[in-house]
């Protein structure tokens, strides 16, 4: 099989097909999803006039509609009915991959739910492109998406995060990023933290800082920022939880921490491994002062 023949396949009848698209750089176009959109019967997309463009890029020229988060109850049961009629559907979001950030989700969902076949296209993702070169951690990471708006909702987002020792990931827009920067600091003192801005674009930029030198940065500007942005923020310190879980236990016994456990719920076994684990003792000490006369 040839290079040129590899990538070149029939698409399915029936079929949604989620296409992710480039963040900026449309070299960054995968030839799947190119084979897609050229075969599709009808197309999705998140934004019309900016897949508008991608698509006359390419000289594809097929139905195109709209999906996004306004109209995606009413046009959700209108793409499932396509599918039933056998018509191959290929959703796009604005950029990078439908789904994450994006009501894609809920089309995968209806998919599921009514039995319909539908396949994921592998391709660009702000988050991951963001999360490598951060430099930070990959080994474990949690994507957050976008922060509530509420300044209360947001603070209480945060202080749940708090005690996360994954590397967090979070989209922001750059109007919102110095009071996003200011609530991080708050709730989580100062971090090691990436900011990536246009990625992929002629203008992109990154900044690996602490959270506070960020801010800093953007609070002495002098022009506003521009350009969406993915900030990536190390987790918490996994030595320092480990001993505020056990100075938070510290008052009570082995025995009486046990006990609290196996009342919540958790069988003896469980609860033993977890007092030892958190006291930072070996089990044998918790299990023989448990059956001690």
């Amino acid at each position: 099989m040839t290079t040129t023949e590899s990538y070149r396949f029939q698409v399915q009848p029936g079929t949604l097909y989620l296409c992710p698209t480039p963040l900026g750089n449309l070299g960054d176009m995968t030839l799947r999803s190119l084979e897609v959109l050229k075969q599709a019967d009808l197309i999705y997309a998140e934004d019309t006039r900016r897949s508008l463009k991608l698509l006359t890029h390419f000289d594809i020229r097929k139905p195109l509609f709209s999906y996004h988060d306004h109209n995606r109850r009413e046009k959700e049961g209108v793409i499932l009915e396509e599918l039933r009629k056998g018509n191959t559907i290929a959703l796009v979001t604005d950029a990078g991959m439908p789904g994450i950030s994006d009501p894609g989700t809920d089309m995968v969902q209806a998919c599921l739910r009514e039995s319909l076949p539908f396949e994921v296209l592998p391709g660009p993702s702000a988050m991951l492109i963001a999360l490598v070169a951060s430099g930070l951690s990959t080994e474990r990471f949690a994507f957050e998406g976008f922060l509530p708006r509420d300044k209360k909702q947001r603070r209480q987002a945060l202080n749940k995060a708090a005690d996360d020792s994954h590397t967090l990931i979070y989209y922001e827009a750059p109007h919102r990023i110095k009071a996003t920067l200011k609530a991080m600091l708050e709730a989580w003192g100062n971090r090691k933290a990436s900011l990536g801005r246009e990625l992929t674009k002629k203008h992109e930029e990154w900044r690996r800082k602490t959270l506070e030198e960020l801010l800093r940065d953007f609070e002495a500007s002098e022009t506003p920022p521009k350009g969406e942005m993915v900030l990536v923020v190390e987790g918490a310190d996994e030595a320092v939880l480990a001993e505020a879980a056990r100075d938070a236990w510290k008052d009570i016994s082995p025995q009486a921490h046990v006990a609290l456990l196996m009342e919540a719920g958790k069988d003896k076994k469980t609860a033993i491994k977890e007092v030892a684990v958190v006291r930072g003792i070996p089990k044998r000490d918790v299990y023989q002062l448990l059956h001690q006369d």
